[in-house]
């Protein structure tokens, strides 16, 4: 990969960039798109956590039979073993099935472990869900309902530093045929582990998707990604979007408010979202990983062909970017860091 895999559109890019930029590939399988969702880096192992995009199970009669309830088709989630360091390109994926994790989606960092979005079927619950990263991949479900009522296909999650989790439910599932006709809007949540409180925050998206916390954790990022819909129909005319708002305290909780079109994308849809320490927002849009200012300037995109649904940030400058049947590492300035791992 070259230098024309970094397009600047504004000068404040290049020290995030930094001086010599590279775009590599870690790992391809054609067989069905591993690097869809999730991206989760672990530190103290040098792994990440991903998750596939939708595909057609198998003619295995054990496959078949739990597919009833998912229109035939199958999410695996997959252990990525990164390279030793930043000079090797060797990886190995191991594939891993986690009880109580349905159809997952988006993760974050939770603990020692991972936070997944459990999307659910058309026979159980979305729900959040804690997996250990490491074998055995125990789990447990943290909230599987809204006070009774489903959520819709649970998207994509992130951990607050008060250690409250916030959380996008697009209506996705049902138009894909793995979920049951909605029973809430298409919102975001915040639940409160400690208390069991579970509150509505943001309504008025089409299809909330990504969300992400600045680093000061005074303004929340929420893509609306109702530029395409789950049956893979678009319309020019809908949001691809990432909305902003600030983060206010009202009787000692917190309320989303000031809500203003932040960006959007001109490719695609902006899907997953990740703040640097700088307070620069990047999304995976449809050309590769799109990176604005906080001020909504769009400063450059690492360009990847087909586009990037998500990605992470690694150690000292590091970016994996998944892109479907391909998983990329690309190497930033090493002063470019990830807010959620301050790596």
């Amino acid at each position: 990969m070259t230098l024309s895999d970094f397009a600047v559109f504004d000068e404040a890019v290049r020290p995030l960039f930094g001086p010599s930029p590279r775009l590599e590939l870690l790992h391809e399988n054609t067989v069905y798109p591993f690097a869809h969702e999730a991206g989760v880096f672990i530190e103290r192992n040098n792994t990440l956590i991903i998750t596939s995009n939708q595909y057609p199970v198998s003619s295995d009669p054990a496959e078949c039979a739990a597919a009833t309830a998912t229109a035939g088709k199958k999410i695996q989630i997959t252990r990525v073993h990164l390279p030793s360091d930043a000079a090797s390109t060797e990886v190995v994926c191991e594939e891993i099935e986690p009880t109580d994790v349905h159809m997952a989606n988006g993760g974050v960092n939770y603990g020692d472990g991972v936070l997944l979005c459990s999307q659910g079927t058309k026979a159980t619950e979305g729900a959040l869900v804690y997996m250990d990263a490491e074998p055995p991949y125990a789990t447990r479900t943290l909230l599987s309902t809204f006070y009774g009522r489903s959520f819709n296909s649970v998207n994509d999650v992130v951990v607050h530093s008060d250690g409250s989790i916030w959380f996008t439910d697009p209506i996705y599932g049902y138009e894909q045929g793995i979920r049951p006709p909605p029973q809430l809007p298409s919102q975001v949540y915040r639940f409160d582990p400690q208390t069991k409180g579970i509150r509505a925050m943001a309504d008025g998206f089409g299809r909330p998707n990504g969300i992400c916390f600045s680093p000061d954790e005074t303004t929340v990022y929420i893509t609306d990604t109702d530029w395409i819909h789950g049956d893979g129909t678009t319309d020019l005319t809908r949001p691809s979007t990432i909305y902003a708002f600030d983060v206010a305290t009202y009787a000692r909780q917190p309320f989303l408010i000031n809500r203003r079109l932040f960006a959007m994308a001109d490719t695609g849809i902006p899907d997953g979202i990740k703040c640097d320490m700088h307070g620069n927002v990047y999304s995976g849009c449809g050309d590769g990983v799109n990176i604005w200012s906080a001020g909504g300037v769009l400063l450059g995109k690492i360009l990847v062909e087909g586009g990037a649904a998500n990605f992470c940030f690694g150690r000292s400058g590091a970016m994996y970017i998944l892109n479907e049947c391909r998983l990329y590492r690309a190497t930033l300035a090493s002063s470019t860091k990830g807010a959620l791992l301050r790596l």
